[in-house]
């Protein structure tokens, strides 16, 4: 910020603060403790001056994080495994739960939903460890699980007037030795508990976009080629 430190601050900057300590948590740069205590600090803030401090050793907001996943498609596992878990646990009744986008998941996740719904999306998150469980208890409800293409899925539930498995997927990719492995365990009753592998709207564009360069580049090579004949 360059504005004097005595100024005082706005409800807009406040909140500006707010979303680089969401994102800086989700990322594994802060500890949850240390969120909230910055969070609090940041709401409270009455200058630039006490603004400033609460963000001075993260990355400036709206600086884009470096990708996991370089020019070529392949993501680096190494750069997405580690760091404290950002939730443990997700419950709901008559209504319904998320985690998606940038989190960190625990070793260990529990989800519970009756008479409701829930969806643990795992394809922009962070693993606390190489191996993490998720287990999902459902009563007349449904738990969706997503994970991305690379990832060693196994799915072991049991269903009771229900279901509980693993379902279909087009991802037509072999699961990366080097990338965790998800274990889905639990129960349904009379609900329904699914996993899948799936890929991220920006990986199917980034896909699409190579196929097309690739598709002209053989047109521009089969033109080559009947000139020359």
């Amino acid at each position: 910020m360059s504005e004097l430190p005595e100024m005082r601050a706005s409800d807009t900057e406040r909140e500006r603060i707010a979303e680089a300590l969401r994102d800086a948590v989700a990322e594994g740069r802060l500890t949850m403790e240390e969120f909230d205590e910055r969070l609090d600090a940041a709401y409270k803030a009455r200058t630039h001056g006490e603004l400033t401090p609460l963000i001075s050793d993260l990355p400036a907001p709206g600086a884009a994080p470096a990708s996991p996943v370089p020019a070529t498609g392949r993501v680096r596992w190494a750069d997405r495994i580690g760091g404290p878990a950002t939730s443990r646990m997700a419950f709901a009744f008559w209504g319904a739960f998320e985690r998606k986008g940038r989190w960190t998941a625990p070793r260990q996740f529990t989800a519970f939903a009756m008479m409701a719904g829930g969806e643990l999306d795992l394809r922009e998150a962070r693993f606390e460890d190489r191996e993490i469980v998720i287990r999902c208890f459902t009563i007349m409800g449904g738990i969706d699980v997503v994970v991305p293409p690379e990832v060693n899925l196994q799915v072991n539930g049991f269903g009771l007037m229900g279901g509980f498995g693993e379902e279909g997927t087009d991802v037509d990719v072999e699961p990366d030795p080097s990338a965790p492995v998800v274990r889905v365990t639990g129960f349904a009753l009379m609900g329904g508990v699914g996993a899948r592998r799936k890929r991220t709207k920006a990986e199917k564009a980034r896909l699409k976009a190579e196929r097309e360069q690739a598709r002209l580049e053989r047109g521009d090579e089969g033109q080559g080629r009947k000139k020359l004949g």
